[in-house]
């Protein structure tokens, strides 16, 4: 049975990661580093980046490490954005080609900025990692381009293997946790990338403990699946930094496991639910999973068929 509000606790000890280090770890810090690239992983402050650099998998995110908003859980840096380097979707493919990446997951920070949204860096990186490294999968995960359908289009036409676009939270906590962002407009970017390409899979996410009831964020994943959305994941926020939000709950694996069985029951064709699971956690296999029952026209969970 889900719960709704619990009293938040000390750091219990399954919600806690293994230390950034080891040979790739270190060899992946070295290649980004000379490459003058982003990612994700570090400037959010991802608590698996030891885990998934030292399997070689990393989330590029291009356009700077500055944004343009000040969204309350985030810990990228905030203020005026870096020019834009357009050389940085040949370096991301040189990155890619030289980890040997099968799969490649590539985001950015918001560009309030500039009119498309940094949606044509995103087409230029698909377009080069394709051209690197033929048959590598990648998966963008893009800001919401504040509404526009043709920045969407940008991307889309471009086929990425997977379109992702987090929902974050609940409708009721956006002005507390996404400052800039509105709920109906992240449901039509996923909608109309849909729209755009019916056969690419689409993917969100939200993070859990910053306030919202079990029954907010089962309603959002309804919206989700009435928008045709495809892939789910839900993990545990964790404060980067004191000037961040608060973390109002831990949510015990049991809920999270209990989210995972409501997706698939709704329709979710792949669902990863957890306390350390983040937007690109095992990118890879939730789309091969998709695609697999896509082929065979079946759905579920693939744990309890």
């Amino acid at each position: 049975m889900l719960v709704s509000i619990a009293p938040k606790t000390e750091r219990p000890k399954w919600l806690r990661a293994p230390a950034p280090v080891g040979e790739n770890y270190r060899d992946l810090k070295g290649l980004i580093e000379r490459l003058r690239l982003h990612t994700v992983c570090e400037s959010a402050a991802c608590p698996n980046v030891g885990e998934c650099w030292n399997q070689r998998t990393a989330t590029f995110m291009m356009l700077g490490n500055v944004c343009t908003r000040r969204c309350g859980f985030c810990a990228v840096e905030k203020g005026a954005p870096l020019p834009v380097d357009y050389d940085e979707p040949r370096r991301v493919a040189e990155a890619v080609a030289a980890m040997g990446l099968r799969f490649a997951v590539i985001t950015s920070v918001n560009r309030d900025d500039r009119e498309d949204g940094g949606a044509e860096l995103f087409a230029m990186v698909i377009r080069e990692i394709r051209e690197r490294v033929p048959g590598c999968g990648v998966e963008v995960l893009i800001p919401d381009f504040q509404g526009s359908h043709a920045a969407v289009e940008t991307v889309m036409e471009a086929a990425p293997d997977v379109l992702n676009h987090n929902t974050e939270t609940v409708p009721r906590l956006y002005r507390q946790v996404r400052l800039g962002a509105r709920y109906e407009r992240s449901l039509d970017v996923l909608a109309h990338a849909k729209r755009v390409r019916r056969a690419t899979p689409t993917k969100s996410g939200l993070m859990l403990g910053l306030g919202e009831t079990a029954e907010e964020v089962l309603q959002v994943m309804r919206d989700l699946r009435a928008h045709q959305v495809d892939i789910l994941t839900l993990g545990q926020y964790l404060r980067p930094s004191p000037k961040h939000l608060p973390i109002v709950r831990y949510v015990p694996p049991p809920e999270f496991e209990e989210f995972r069985r409501a997706g698939y029951q709704m329709g979710f064709a792949h669902v990863e639910s957890g306390p350390l699971v983040r937007s690109s956690y095992h990118a890879g296999e939730s789309v091969g999973q998709v695609l697999h029952l896509a082929a065979d026209g079946q759905g579920g969970d693939p744990a309890h068929d």
